[in-house]
């Protein structure tokens, strides 16, 4: 594991944020980060998420480890990488899309599913690559692949939850994506700031006790 990898595989959960707006985007954050989940992927599902990114920044420095996902253009990988997002995160693996992503610098996570796919991304150089939707195969998918790939950092993301955090990471995950079970939307349109920062104490407590 490279040393490039050393926040992702600290902060070990990265909140996959999508909201309605850039207020809600950064209240959202603020629930999860109290919470004790640091690693917040803003999407660009958000509007004008490029701010939201360097806000987050500059409100946290180096205490929350702050990227952006859903990036499919290669403005996007741009724009994040000038907002100063850490990672860039993309649902899928694009050629040139992830060649402009490695470009940035930033640290890569780019979208896979099958084993060719994985092959694919592992060939272009990504540092991590995401397994999406990994909720289809769940942990035992995530462990199936690491017969032909047993170095490859591989992150799932869709399907994870307290419960079932363990298990991703007995079976080989450097990091996790959580999207609904911690950054979940209803409670974001509801300005639930309080369940927010519940469900990223469930995630955080669960994390430590598969670290002790």
């Amino acid at each position: 594991m490279t040393a490039r990898l050393d926040r992702a595989r600290s902060t070990g959960v990265l909140a996959v944020l999508r909201a309605p707006s850039p207020e809600l985007a950064l209240e959202a954050s603020e629930a999860i980060i109290r919470g004790g989940v640091t690693g917040i992927e803003v999407t660009y599902s958000t509007p004008d998420a490029p701010a939201v990114i360097r806000e987050l920044i500059t409100r946290h420095g180096d205490s929350a480890y702050i990227g952006a996902g859903t990036v499919t253009t290669v403005e996007q990988a741009e724009a994040a990488a000038e907002a100063g997002a850490e990672f860039l995160v993309s649902p899928g693996t694009l050629p040139d899309l992830t060649r402009a992503m490695l470009d940035t610098g930033r640290v890569v996570m780019t979208g896979a599913m099958t084993p060719t796919e994985v092959m694919g991304a592992l060939a272009l150089g990504v540092d991590v690559v995401k397994i999406f939707p990994a909720s289809l195969g769940g942990p035992s998918y995530l462990g199936a692949l690491r017969g032909p790939f047993p170095d490859a950092p591989l992150m799932p993301t869709g399907g994870v939850s307290p419960d079932n955090l363990a298990d991703w990471f007995a079976a080989g995950s450097v990091a996790v994506g959580a999207g609904g079970d911690l950054a979940n939307a209803s409670s974001i349109k509801a300005s639930d700031w309080d369940d927010l920062t519940q469900r990223a104490e469930r995630f955080s407590a669960a994390l430590a006790a598969v670290r002790a």
